[in-house]
């Protein structure tokens, strides 16, 4: 499933207001911490993650590995924090069309 622009503007608007579900810690992206997002986004539908790392390139890592393992699109990144959003089985956000 790809987003087009419209949608993901509509996405960043939703998750404007919501605080970052999941925390990776010094440990880092582990196992657990997948099947965590995994839940939350099979729940939420549209969740933000922090990454507490100051290297970018170790954050870029992070949130790419993220995005592939859970299969999720990715919206927005702003600083530590990743907007992610994977459609659920009864979907709860009614997209915009185009």
């Amino acid at each position: 499933m790809t987003l087009n622009n419209k949608q993901k503007q509509y996405l960043k608007g939703l998750a404007h207001s919501l605080k970052p579900v999941v925390l990776l810690g010094q440990h880092g992206l582990t196992e657990g911490v997948l099947a965590e997002i995994d839940v939350a986004l099979a729940h939420h539908e549209l969740i933000k993650v922090k990454v507490a790392t100051s290297d970018r390139e170790t954050k870029q890592l992070i949130f790419d590995a993220i995005v592939r393992e859970t299969a999720a699109i990715k919206v927005q990144t702003m600083g530590h924090i990743l907007t992610i959003y994977r459609q659920a089985q009864e979907p709860k956000i009614a997209l915009p069309r185009k």
